[in-house]
């Protein structure tokens, strides 16, 4: 009883960190919101990554906050060629772009003042 206990306890712990996401970048939209102007936030992220879901919880408030900056995702263990195209190596990478030049880039930040005071930077 006691090992069936500890094994739930174990399950329920690796899908409490589990990521409910999907992979929103594209080529495309991260070209033609450079040549917009926008702000990009791209955010590197993995499901089973605990980091990586508290940065998505302030990343998808921040998206209600800044309606004019394109927020872009994608999980690294499967979307390898984006992460070589942003030269992205860490899964929770939170990287701000403007103008075609990348402006930060932070690896594991939660902070959601940090976060908001990056993005506030460069508007």
């Amino acid at each position: 009883m006691k090992k069936i206990l500890i094994l739930i306890i174990i399950l329920f712990s690796f899908s409490a960190t589990g990521i409910s996401k999907e992979t929103t970048f594209t080529n495309e939209i991260f070209e033609k919101s450079q040549l917009d102007g926008k702000t990009v936030i791209v955010h590197s992220w993995n499901k089973t990554c605990s980091t990586c879901a508290k940065q998505v919880k302030i990343l998808d408030k921040a998206k209600q906050d800044f309606k004019d900056v394109i927020f872009l995702s994608f999980e690294q263990t499967k979307d390898k060629k984006i992460a070589q195209f942003l030269n992205i190596d860490y899964w929770t990478t939170i990287v701000v772009y403007r103008d075609n030049k990348e402006i930060s880039r932070t690896i594991g930040q939660t902070d959601k003042d940090e976060l908001y005071s990056q993005i506030r930077s460069i508007q």
